[in-house]
């Protein structure tokens, strides 16, 4: 397919879209990212592991205490959310832990649950602190400077960074809501965060029941999100339009990402488990971010 070409993929039917379930598994799952060795990596928190999914079979390719959200840098470094330990920590391409690189301490404040992760190549990456009504997203440096970006955030989960638009998409769990953070404008401007979409809401749920938790963006600017407790992904247009909902197979679903034409899902049917793995056949490739 030609570059030109990904500006007219439409989303496939929902109604003609199954999940497949790629794996059962004793814990939940998070974390779904691709290497450029071509296989897909996730995480299974209270496993403490990091998989490698290859040949049908998931292969321990590193452990953590409670390894979360995980992003692949072009050197084949994987940087890795651990929510039990409160940092962010490096691994090489062979799964060898290279020590922490986030701080104890950001302007101040201890940081208490990094949940997921997103690299600006050229400086750094940001992630998000998961806690109720306080949580934060935060910068690191490669030089090592680290500072809050956004506060104040009922439970800041999945995040996505716009490289070219110089935007920050991140899921406020427990508002059923997306953000966006415009890293263009001082922090102090009423614009600076603002509210994208409110996702789809079960009142019959419980409070846990509607949460949207990880975030991909397709090639043409589409924010697909997993809706924990919803068994869903949702898609979204650039102007927070609800384009379109899929049955992600996994009742507690939990992150997603891009990978040759499919959509794979993680998440599980409990906390800690079972978990599972599930891929959709949606034909659309992921943004380079």
């Amino acid at each position: 397919m030609t570059e030109a070409n990904h500006f007219h993929q439409t989303l496939p039917k929902p109604e003609s879209t199954q999940a497949q379930i790629m794996l059962a598994l004793d814990y939940y799952t998070e974390g779904p990212v691709f290497g450029e060795d071509g296989f897909l990596y996730y995480t299974n928190l209270a496993g403490e592991g990091i998989y490698r999914f290859e040949g049908g079979e998931p292969i321990l390719w590193g452990k953590g205490k409670r390894p979360n959200g995980q992003a692949i840098m072009a050197n084949g470094d994987h940087l890795l959310c651990d929510s039990l330990t409160s940092r962010v920590v490096l691994y090489d391409p062979m799964g060898k832990k290279l020590g922490d690189v986030s701080p104890e301490f950001i302007n101040g404040v201890k940081v208490h649950c990094p949940n997921d992760i997103a690299v600006h190549t050229d400086k750094g990456f940001f992630f998000t602190d998961s806690i109720r009504h306080k949580g934060a997203v935060y910068f690191v440096g490669w030089d090592g400077e680290a500072y809050a970006v956004a506060r104040g955030i009922d439970f800041p989960n999945g995040i996505v960074y716009h490289k070219e638009k110089s935007l920050l998409y991140v899921a406020e769990s427990y508002k059923n809501s997306v953000l966006t953070i415009d890293l263009k404008l001082p922090e102090s401007s009423p614009n600076y965060m603002t509210v994208m979409a409110t996702l789809p809401f079960n009142e019959k749920n419980r409070e846990t029941g509607n949460l949207p938790d990880g975030l991909a963006m397709d090639k043409e600017g589409r924010l697909w999100v997993a809706h924990y407790g919803m068994q869903a992904i949702q898609v979204l247009s650039e102007s927070g339009e609800l384009l379109a909902s899929y049955d992600s197979g996994i009742p507690l679903t939990s992150n997603l990402c891009f990978a040759n034409g499919y959509l794979w899902v993680t998440g599980g049917l409990a906390e800690p488990g079972p978990g599972r793995l599930s891929r959709l056949h949606v034909g659309i490739e992921g943004m380079s971010l």
